[in-house]
């Protein structure tokens, strides 16, 4: 089982093979001058989420402390807005995913998933925090759900949709067997209204959106479409990017195998029919993690691409999407990241943003 850790160290690959989906061509990757990295924030402690504010504001929250901070890129100043406690940042628990309500600060509410004690168990939430003139005063819980004594495979990513309404990840918790249960908020895609209520148009009448996930921490939402995708690690082999689908079961569970090759490796075999299938994946695993779409990016050669990164070999990735945008046409890895990559957002502006172990940083033409 691999873990994304705060100090993450390997060699980085000046470039991988990619394994193409099926159907797909390899040489329509395009091929463009590699971006560079802009450090826009640096020092910091473990900022696994992040998200943007009004007026050039950066919102972080510190993976194991559980401290939300706000960047200001206008002076550089660092205030913080609120610090959640008994949050438990061991192996992949922690703050883990964060958002602020579409309507902020007319609406003043923050949200945070997080793993922490509460009233003495210890569980993974969904908290809203208000503000009050930029600082947080208190929180309410949201919804609740289990945590087993396994560290990792927590998920986390969250972010509001163009429905309006909160998209959270969960990971299965180290136990494939989660991800297939329906009474089982864990290994699923929730999707909730901004008060937590469960909106009538989810498939099954729960919290539950999609489910057959193992463990992610990256999802975004297409700016042409309006489609979910989701990247998704794999155990040993198979790591994912999956275009979501309402009430989709994406079939990892018990009877996952990675094999050995030249035998077929099958990590979408659990669950109901029809088992939808990833977009594309990747043979050998990379940790992918955070990914957004190139949209107004300021990237020309990689415009209408889905951009993502990963953990272990801590490269830039680019997918270009087929002429419909239901599937991914190519891969490649563009560039060394620097850093382990744990999320990765676009802002307003539609410039990409990622985090690593200790900063926020940018993507820029060169």
């Amino acid at each position: 089982m691999r873990s994304i850790r705060p100090l993450l160290t390997c060699s980085l690959l000046v470039a991988l093979l990619a394994v193409p989906a099926h159907g797909a061509d390899p040489a329509r990757a395009r091929v463009g001058r590699a971006p560079t990295v802009v450090p826009v924030a640096t020092g910091l402690n473990g900022p696994a989420a992040f998200t943007f504010g009004p007026r050039r504001t950066i919102w972080f929250a510190e993976r194991g402390s559980g401290k939300i901070k706000v960047f200001d890129r206008s002076d550089g100043s660092m205030r913080l807005f609120y610090d959640v406690t008994g949050v438990d940042g061991s192996g992949e628990r922690g703050a883990l995913g964060l958002a602020l309500h579409p309507e902020y600060p007319q609406k003043p509410f923050v949200y945070l998933y997080a793993t922490r004690t509460d009233h003495g168990v210890l569980v993974n939430e969904l908290l809203r925090i208000r503000a009050d003139h930029g600082v947080g005063v208190k929180f309410r819980v949201l919804f609740k759900w289990a945590v087993s004594t396994a560290t990792n495979h927590n998920g986390g990513h969250i972010l509001f949709g163009p429905d309006g309404l909160l998209y959270i990840v969960t990971g299965e918790n180290a136990d494939p067997a989660n991800a297939q249960q329906v009474g089982n908020l864990r290994g699923k895609i929730l999707r909730i209204a901004p008060d937590g209520r469960i909106p009538a148009s989810n498939p099954f009448g729960t919290r539950i959106y999609a489910f057959g996930i193992r463990n992610s921490f990256g999802m975004t939402f297409d700016p042409v479409t309006g489609s979910l995708w989701e990247t998704e690690n794999g155990p040993a082999c198979n790591d994912e990017i999956n275009w979501i689908r309402r009430g989709g079961n994406f079939a990892w569970g018990p009877s996952e195998s990675c094999g050995s090759l030249p035998s077929p490796r099958d990590t979408n075999r659990d669950g109901p029919t029809p088992r939808l299938l990833p977009a594309t994946y990747f043979l050998s695993t990379i940790a992918i993690t955070g990914a957004a779409f190139c949209h107004r990016c300021g990237l020309p050669a990689y415009a209408g691409d889905l951009m993502f990164g990963d953990a272990k070999t801590a490269q830039i990735w680019h997918a270009n999407l087929t002429s419909d945008r239901r599937s991914i046409a190519s891969r490649s890895a563009i560039m060394s990241a620097g850093t382990a990559v744990y999320s990765m957002e676009a802002a307003p502006s539609g410039r990409i943003f990622f985090s690593g172990p200790s900063g926020i940083y940018r993507l820029a033409s060169t």
